[in-house]
């Protein structure tokens, strides 16, 4: 089975701005764990044991989350980019360190319980150089497959503009490393089209369980609706008595004052609401204590 694994961390999370002005996304809080753990937990539980992870954006953030470079046993390895490699650019960097052994890719920031067990062993038994797993439904369903074949994506083959959404999770053979140039900021696409032409790309269907992309604030603050991806109140906030809180995860240290209201709302830890505050649909991401009627705000 494949051991190994590629977590994407480097994004600048431009749409979730102010909250990647503090964090890089893949550690922003859901359910009041850092994201990229939901990836990581996902990845054990399918085998994998070695953990690579890119970064650029607030590096010093991964060391505070990550201070022994290791999670639940497992080892993580940073690749810090200095320069955004890109999609392709970011895999070639951590050739060396897959030593030969095929890989699992996973974008660190999305929110997902796919079966990866099924795509490893749809890839192992297919002999395809590069294996995506795919959902019939998505916000950008771009993807052409016939049986288990990608055929085209975004109709650059010109075959077809596809139907199926591509998750963010595939796994690859050492042989996708002789597809991308050195040295070099590029897109993995050129390298899965030339996949594609030579009949290599293969394709893993899964619409079982959730998946969500949480690159804009309003899909971050959507997620907290899942029911059982967590616990939405950390035992270690307070809520007055007098407060309502309706729908709304609360972090560590987090606090709700007297008469206050919180809905449809995220507080990360330490994040204070004072007496008689009205927030809907609000995030608060700051230790500044949040006053008055706040709505569709990021605080």
């Amino acid at each position: 089975m494949i051991q190994k694994a590629f977590l994407l961390g480097a994004g600048l999370g431009t749409r979730l701005r102010p909250l990647t002005d503090v964090l890089p996304k893949p550690l922003i809080p859901v359910f009041n764990r850092p994201l990229i753990e939901y990836a990581l937990d996902q990845c054990l539980a399918a085998g994998v044991k070695e953990f690579a992870v890119n970064t650029h954006h607030l590096p010093d953030k991964w060391a505070e989350y990550f201070p022994d470079q290791s999670y639940r046993g497992a080892p993580l390895t940073f690749f810090h980019e200095p320069v955004l490699l890109e999609t392709g650019g970011g895999l070639k960097n951590i050739e060396e360190w897959t030593q030969g052994e095929p890989l699992l890719v996973y974008n660190g920031d999305i929110l997902a319980t796919l079966d990866l067990e099924k795509l490893l062993k749809t890839h192992i038994r297919s002999g395809k150089t590069v294996t995506m797993a795919l959902r019939s439904k998505g916000h950008e369903a771009h993807v052409a497959a016939e049986g288990e074949s990608v055929t085209d994506i975004r109709g650059m083959l010109g075959r077809s503009e596809g139907n199926y959404q591509f998750t963010g999770v595939y796994c690859a053979d050492h042989e996708i490393f002789r597809q991308i140039p050195k040295n070099k900021k590029v897109s993995i696409i050129p390298s899965f089209l030339e996949l594609i032409r030579s009949g290599k790309m293969g394709a893993s269907f899964h619409d079982e369980g959730i998946w969500l992309d949480l690159g804009t604030r309003r899909a971050y603050l959507e997620a907290h609706l899942c029911s059982g991806l967590g616990r939405l109140r950390h035992p270690e906030s307070s809520v007055a008595s007098s407060a309502l809180v309706e729908s709304s995860a609360l972090g560590p240290g987090s606090r709700v004052s007297r008469n206050a209201s919180v809905r449809s709302s995220i507080l990360w830890p330490g994040a204070a609401v004072e007496e008689g505050a009205q927030l809907t649909n609000c995030i608060v991401y700051s230790s500044t204590p949040v006053t008055g009627t706040r709505h569709d705000s990021d605080l």
